[in-house]
């Protein structure tokens, strides 16, 4: 019931994305699927095209996939809840056919295609209203950084995959395209972004709610910090140029005073805020949360989902963080078994929590793409990488000061790394950061093999069995099925 629930959801939130501040960008049809000459001839139909590719954002994999991929696959949180192929997940058995990584590769795809379509039709539109105060220009920057955000996750899950930048080939029928190498594709996503910035405003206009909603030129600088320190051939000082550039943006980021205000629902589109996906409830609401709050917040009694792991609880307790802990998790009596917390009747047991209100599968809460924090913490950890401890450690220090912790006391670079990890561990839980952060530190093999998780069904430890190959996930055996110039990816 719940399955077939949410494919309902999806399907209707696939017509179009809210970003309803923006009456002029938002009051159109999307043009998703249009490829013909003939479908791209005003500025009108060029802003349609580019509502649908925003749409992408609204689809399983940026609600829901990227904490199943990032947060439940690591340290952070149990998959909880049913599903015997999120079980797989968290165990790190995932194989070619688990359903999730064909829905994500077609899913990004999906918005990949929408955004060359922006970037096929739109220069060649005659119409005047297009170069009016540079919008031509803008729209083609917000699908190029679309088309980066999209490459990005498919990298970083994937390693090498095909790089479509067009629609020409995919027009025609031709889906049998080689990977690309990681290194080709990281060089793809950096120069489109490259061109998003150059592209972009600082804002839009006056109104947040259009500010947030849209890529903007510190939207694109953020995505190339954070390429730059995840791409195997890592350059920190490139990572510190485009933090400092968000950091200090026009725009007027700003750290919120107070931590809970970012998932209280009531501070939609906020300073912090860099880019957010944008919910309003009914067809336009996010699932999420039903799938992951407790019986007194979501009115059903099923077992949840993504459930927070004692790991991590205790990373909270360590540094007696209750300010961001009780954000964002929230323990409930329940009446189902959980094999970690409580292997009998009414246990008390850890829910998410960063999501507040599940308005019977149609929250309006929502998904921040990237918010000043994450960008803080990554400029501390270039700076670190970079022999400049005492920068890193008053960056960590801004971020500790706002949930009232006292400044960290790390001095050597070694030190300052694992206190940086942490402060991100605690501020972007459930915000799906946590595989990134391990694996780009090098970690994420010794942490998984080392955790002391104890499966109370039958009180041993769990094995993860993580190894190398698992750092990237299998490409989907449907896709290889379906183009034989892919190649799986060692292991699987």
């Amino acid at each position: 019931m719940r399955t077939k629930y949410i494919a309902v959801l999806l399907a209707a939130g696939s017509l179009t994305i809210s970003l309803s501040s923006c009456q002029k960008f938002t009051d159109l049809d999307p043009i998703s699927d249009a490829t013909s000459d003939n479908a791209y001839t005003t500025l009108q139909e060029a802003e349609a095209g580019l509502t649908g590719a925003y749409d992408a954002l609204q689809a399983e994999y940026y609600v829901w996939d990227n904490i199943i991929f990032s947060d439940i696959i690591s340290d952070n949180y149990y998959a909880g809840g049913d599903n015997p192929e999120i079980f797989a997940v968290d165990l790190l058995g995932i194989t070619p056919t688990n359903s999730r990584l064909f829905n994500n590769w077609t899913q990004l795809y999906s918005g990949i295609m929408r955004a060359n379509t922006v970037l096929d039709k739109v220069p060649t539109i005659d119409d005047p209203q297009l170069d009016e105060n540079g919008r031509r220009t803008q729209i083609l920057g917000e699908a190029y950084f679309l088309r980066a955000l999209h490459y990005y996750n498919l990298v970083k899950m994937f390693g090498g995959v095909p790089l479509v930048v067009s629609t020409e080939s995919t027009s025609k029928g031709e889906y049998r395209i080689p990977r690309a190498t990681e290194a080709e594709v990281y060089q793809q996503i950096i120069t489109d972004l490259e061109q998003a910035a150059a592209s972009l405003p600082d804002r839009f206009s006056d109104n947040n709610d259009e500010n947030k909603a849209r890529a903007t030129k510190g939207a694109a600088n953020a995505l190339l910090a954070k390429v730059y320190a995840q791409k195997a051939d890592r350059d920190y000082n490139k990572v510190l140029e485009y933090c400092d550039a968000v950091i200090n943006s026009p725009a007027g980021y700003q750290l919120l005073t107070n931590f809970a205000d970012l998932f209280d629902g009531s501070h939609y589109n906020n300073a912090e805020s860099i880019m957010e996906v944008q919910y309003v409830g009914s067809t336009e609401g996010n699932f999420g949360p039903q799938m992951a709050l407790p019986p007194s917040l979501s009115g059903d009694t099923w077992r949840k989902f993504v459930t927070p792991s004692h790991d991590l609880v205790n990373a909270f307790d360590s540094e007696s963080d209750d300010i961001r802990k009780n954000s964002s998790i929230l323990f409930e009596q329940v009446s189902w078994l959980d094999e970690y917390w409580g292997n009998q009747a009414n246990s008390s047991i850890p829910f998410a929590y960063k999501w507040k209100s599940a308005s019977g599968w149609a929250s309006t809460n929502r998904q921040y793409v990237i918010r000043l924090a994450d960008v803080i913490l990554l400029k501390a950890e270039a700076l670190n990488e970079l022999g400049r401890a005492a920068e890193a450690r008053e960056a960590l220090n801004l971020i500790r000061q706002r949930v009232n912790l006292p400044a960290s006391q790390a001095s050597t670079q070694a030190e300052l790394r694992t206190a940086i990890l942490k402060e991100r561990r605690l501020e972007l839980c459930q915000e799906g950061q946590r595989w990134d952060d391990l694996k780009r530190l090098g970690l994420a093999v010794e942490t998984m093999n080392n955790l002391n998780e104890i499966d109370l069904r039958t009180n041993q430890r769990v094995d993860y069995g993580m190894t190398e190959n698992k750092l990237l996930l299998p490409i989907p055996q449907q896709e290889i099925n379906r183009n034989p110039e892919l190649t799986q990816n060692p292991g699987y």
